[in-house]
């Protein structure tokens, strides 16, 4: 890649377009695989969510700075915004589950804790039972996604469902934590990194994101510490740094370019963040990075 920016699709190769709210989508993993010789190069969608349901073969995924082997049976999660590309065996056989983030928080709004799953990019092994319960949920919304009938949108959340409480109770403690989350202090973190996306480069204060919220400093330090895990300073920090390894990777921006992309006005000290965060140089990462491309 030689711009400045990851790509962004509606569905892979697709040109990006505002995402309907109750977008869902289901497709065999070869539709775009096999004509792309089963190598998906990195991307992202802003607006989605993707279940990767492996059932033959496997291959590896590369979620932003990290790669995953991936062996059938298993189901690969994707949250929105994440750049993710693959390289799958030959004739590998699967589905792809698509739906939009608003749809998912939907779900989440009648059953908290689906939305956790998305937390980060991750497989999840399922044998068994398990998965079996899995592809027929697939089968019944492609099924469904094929044809307009009474109850249609009631079926397909059955069937999403369905394959999300499979995953639910195989994923472990990052979902089932989440049935807890006080709902107030959840959407203040939500909106908190809905800002940080938008206004991270400009580097300000924790003060000014808080009056922006609406809320005060020690109100916003509390929600993202139970929420987040972090406080509203590493919040930040690790979004940059997250759009830092992406343009390191992603593009050929010199490493002064990039820092300067961020919000980072002074080169040196650029340097001395992305190392006390990454634990390597910003060019000992790029070239990691080549060597491991």
């Amino acid at each position: 890649m030689t711009g400045a920016s990851v790509p962004s699709f509606y569905l892979y190769g697709e040109p990006h377009r505002a995402v309907d709210d109750g977008f869902v989508h289901a497709e065999r993993l070869d539709d775009r695989s096999r004509p792309s010789e089963w190598t998906i190069l990195p991307h992202a969608h802003a607006d989605l969510v993707q279940l990767f349901v492996v059932e033959q073969g496997g291959g590896e995924m590369r979620a932003e700075d990290d790669r995953m082997t991936v062996t059938a049976p298993a189901v690969l999660l994707v949250p929105s915004g994440v750049v993710h590309g693959f390289a799958w065996q030959r004739d590998s056989v699967g589905s792809v589950v698509t739906l939009s983030v608003r749809h998912l928080a939907l779900l989440d709004t009648r059953y908290p804790g689906v939305t956790a799953l998305f937390g980060s990019a991750r497989a999840i092994p399922l044998d068994g039972a398990a998965f079996r319960a899995v592809q027929a949920n697939v089968a019944a919304l492609m099924r469904e996604l094929g044809w307009a009938a009474p109850g249609h949108g009631a079926a397909v959340d059955a069937a999403l469902l369905g394959m999300l409480v499979e995953l639910w109770r195989a994923g472990g403690p990052i979902a089932a934590d989440a049935a807890g989350i006080p709902g107030q202090q959840s959407a203040l973190v939500a909106r908190f990194r809905a800002r940080i996306d938008e206004r991270f480069r400009l580097r300000e204060q924790i003060a000014v994101h808080a009056a922006a919220l609406g809320v005060s400093e020690s109100r916003l330090r509390t929600a993202c510490a139970q929420i987040a895990g972090l406080s509203p300073a590493a919040m930040l920090d690790q979004r940059a740094v997250l759009e830092v390894k992406r343009a390191l990777l992603y593009t050929n921006l010199s490493v002064a370019e990039v820092g300067y992309a961020a919000g980072f006005a002074d080169p040196a000290y650029f340097t001395r963040f992305f190392t006390r965060h990454a634990g390597m140089s910003p060019r000992v990462f790029r070239s990691m990075g080549s060597d491991r491309g």
